[in-house]
């Protein structure tokens, strides 16, 4: 009987990761058309890992300075938060983190 060949383990430093994945900003804009209640509830819809607390602080920090940081991930990642973002109505643009 003969054992199934094991793969080399493959370790990627942060740095290596960094580059190979750089991380990108999903910004909120603040607009005059949209409700809090619906930004906060979009904001939770759109990135899942947004609590209540946390959207609705970055919903009041958009409101008060024009824009709030939402999130850094990979650009792949924060294009489709975005993209979400901006099918709910409301304003967001990525930059390089």
């Amino acid at each position: 009987m003969s054992q199934a060949p094991t793969l080399p383990e493959t370790v990627l430093d942060e740095e290596t990761l960094l580059r190979l994945l750089p991380p990108y900003r999903v910004i909120l804009h603040n607009d005059d058309e949209n409700s809090m209640d619906h930004v906060v509830l979009s904001l939770m819809r759109c990135v899942p890992s947004l609590g209540f607390e946390e959207a609705a602080e970055i919903m009041f920090t958009a409101h008060h300075h024009g824009q709030a940081s939402v999130i850094e991930c990979p650009k792949e990642a924060a294009e489709h938060y975005r993209d979400g973002l901006e099918s709910c109505g409301l304003t967001a643009t990525i930059e390089p983190a």
